[in-house]
């Protein structure tokens, strides 16, 4: 655990960058600091390792004030990750990666075999171990960096905007690759971000800071979204809060329609005229897999000649809000729902999927009798 109490950090200018923030970091958690710039977000995290000193209030891990303890001990107990992973480019992968263990006295041979254990964990290749820096792509790079942060494992890791520099579908991998990681350490992690989408898709918690470094709402992302805490927070979230919002309702319950799927080998014309010809058709493999939409008025029975069925989802793991872009992307307005193997369940279109969504509404209202009628509404 992490207790922030009542900590201010003011400048000599009298510019004040956090204010009396108050936060409880839980262990096995990834907690997000957003909000907009000179909202504190990195001077928070920086005083958790001492590399920004608090001016008043106290940081406590585990019950231990951090200023009680040796600054340089206090960092080489904590994982740190940065923007550009912040590698140094004379030393190999391994040996970036080996440094906090050798700074703990670590033998060479034992900090390597931890660094080649953690370059496998991150997803990185062992034939880069020999390689250095400039000889990645910047998502290595960051996968390096993560590793390093991992090495001497720390039981809390700290990231600031680690993600940033990276193309959007990298980004996506790395979060991937992160929640991963976490989901088989279980470190207590604070990880700082401008990106809500970042937050909200990561975070256990989120904490959203003003400007000036006051805490406006600290909360889960289902929580934030449904409930803002006032305008600010409400605007910072931005228009789209109750489309990100349906993240957190699962497919697990979406009804399905089978009546249009159509293994391919099917008497086409037997099923066109049972179930009318007016409506495409998903025509699967032999396994149920997915192959394109057939269209039964005009289909020559060739799947050369199917349409693109888009993208699936997978019933139970993916969320209504991915079940209704895949809905909204399609060329027939159908969503083509898979299982875990990637085989055909059934369809759902964007109105059986608004019905849900009205459904897990009403139905988490229900569950949550406390909440006054207005944020029932809200949700």
């Amino acid at each position: 655990m992490i207790a922030i109490e009542d900590v201010s950090k003011r400048y000599a200018d009298g510019t004040v960058a956090v204010d009396r923030l108050s936060l409880q970091i839980p262990n096995h958690s990834i907690t997000v600091l957003v909000g907009p710039s000179g909202c504190g977000k990195t001077t928070t995290l920086r005083m958790i390792n001492r590399m920004v000193e608090p001016s008043g209030g106290t940081i406590r891990v585990n019950g231990e004030d951090i200023q009680r303890q040796p600054v340089n001990a206090l960092r080489q107990s904590m994982g740190y990750v940065i923007q550009n992973a912040g590698l140094f480019q004379h030393r190999t992968i391994l040996d970036n990666i080996a440094t906090v263990p050798r700074l703990l006295g670590w033998t060479k041979q034992r900090a390597r075999a931890r660094a080649a254990e953690l370059m496998e964990r991150v997803g990185l290749d062992k034939d880069m171990a020999r390689r250095y820096p400039y000889q990645l792509s910047g998502g290595q790079q960051q996968r390096v960096g993560v590793a390093r942060a991992l090495a001497a494992d720390p039981p809390v890791l700290l990231m600031d905007e680690p993600f940033s520099a990276v193309d959007p579908v990298v980004r996506r991998g790395l979060q991937e690759e992160l929640l991963r990681i976490q989901g088989e350490l279980g470190k207590a992690i604070v990880f700082v971000t401008h990106d809500m989408d970042e937050a909200i898709r990561i975070g256990d918690r989120v904490a959203v800071l003003r400007t000036g470094g006051k805490l406006a709402q600290f909360a889960t992302p289902d929580e934030l979204l449904s409930s803002p805490a006032d305008s600010f927070v409400e605007e910072f979230l931005g228009a789209d809060r109750g489309i990100r919002g349906l993240s957190f309702l699962s497919t697990r319950d979406l009804p399905l329609d089978r009546s249009r799927v159509l293994p391919v080998g099917t008497d086409w014309q037997e099923t066109a005229g049972r179930i009318g010809a007016e409506a495409p058709v998903l025509v699967t493999d032999a396994d149920g897999r997915p192959l394109g939409w057939a269209d039964l008025a005009t289909w020559a029975d060739d799947v050369k000649t199917l349409e693109p069925y888009g993208q699936s989802f997978e019933i139970g793991r993916d969320s209504l809000r991915v079940a209704l872009d895949r809905a909204v992307l399609s060329p027939t307005g159908q969503a083509v729902a898979v299982d875990g193997a990637g085989k055909v369940l059934g369809l759902a279109g964007q109105e059986k999927i608004a019905a849900a969504i009205r459904a897990a509404r009403q139905q988490r209202a229900a569950d949550s009798p406390e909440l006054p009628p207005q944020v029932k509404a809200a949700r």
